[in-house]
């Protein structure tokens, strides 16, 4: 059978989100306006989808897979289970007010995520009375129709533009991540390979691959350096007492682990992107 993917089809996550699947192997001939896209050579179909509506598709099991939001999952209240994280579409639910307010117990909030408030309110015991809107909720506050407004932000400038303060610490952190429905059995062989190429994006993305040349000497000092995931790949070199040494880095650190491996003795140290893996 077919698999079934729903992808969002605008927002902050709408891009990146085609060009992981993609970085995966598929979509290579999908355009920007297709509501559907069917992908013959791994039987998976792609429909395009509003954000907000993913996690309900899915909950509801008409699609086996999506892509959305921890927001809008949560706002929604489908059933659905999180597969993977995706790391991207980062963001933060937050309250904010105008200036000198210090709660909001009691108080008119403003939210265009009734769902995922609502579930805070219950969390923390909070009683406040939600105001329903569609949309920006930024001039809720100054137009006099809440006393605090509630909203999915990335940074927060935009609310302090609106001349309110953002309170406390966020609600609840999102990101982008895989759903599936809840206690839909277990996955068969295509949803497990397309989970899987996903894994070897997210994983491709945050590793490089290092070599250099490096004396026997020396060998050891340096594979504590680059460890790699198993281990690294070592290799005689034609120059007596040298080795050819390969290993997966954080991206985030390679900098740092060429300049130990340049002290440590180590030449020739290059790195290379992964563009795809499969551990």
């Amino acid at each position: 059978m077919t698999l079934r993917v729903a992808v969002p089809n605008k927002g902050q996550l709408s891009e990146p989100a085609r060009a992981m699947l993609r970085e995966a192997g598929y979509l290579r001939s999908a355009g920007q306006r297709e509501l559907m896209v069917n992908d013959p050579d791994n039987d998976v179909d792609f429909y395009f989808l509003r954000p907000k509506d993913i996690a309900t598709y899915v909950g509801q099991g008409t699609l086996d897979l999506g892509i959305c939001g921890r927001d809008m999952l949560v706002d929604s209240g489908a059933p659905v289970a999180e597969v993977i994280e995706l790391g991207f579409g980062h963001s933060t639910f937050r309250l904010a007010a105008a200036t000198g307010t210090t709660s909001v117990d009691g108080k008119r909030i403003a939210t265009s995520y009734p769902g995922l408030l609502q579930d805070w309110l219950e969390r923390t015991g909070t009683e406040a009375t939600l105001v329903r809107l569609d949309g920006a909720v930024e001039n809720a506050v100054g137009l006099g129709v809440a006393d605090a407004v509630a909203d999915v932000v990335d940074t927060g400038n935009t609310l302090r533009q609106a001349g309110l303060t953002v309170l406390g610490e966020p609600l609840l952190f999102s990101q982008a991540l895989l759903v599936r429905p809840a206690g839909n059995g277990d996955p068969d062989a295509k949803e497990q390979t397309f989970v899987r190429r996903l894994q070897g994006v997210i994983v491709a993305r945050a590793y490089v691959m290092v070599e250099y040349d490096i004396s026997q000497d020396l060998l050891e000092a340096a594979s504590a350096i680059t460890p790699g995931l198993e281990s690294p790949t070592v290799a005689p070199l034609s120059k007596p007492g040298w080795f050819a040494v390969r290993a997966m880095v954080e991206r985030a650190s390679v900098h740092r682990v060429m300049d130990e491996l340049f002290e440590l003795g180590a030449r020739a140290i290059l790195v290379t992107d992964i563009h795809a893996c499969r551990l």
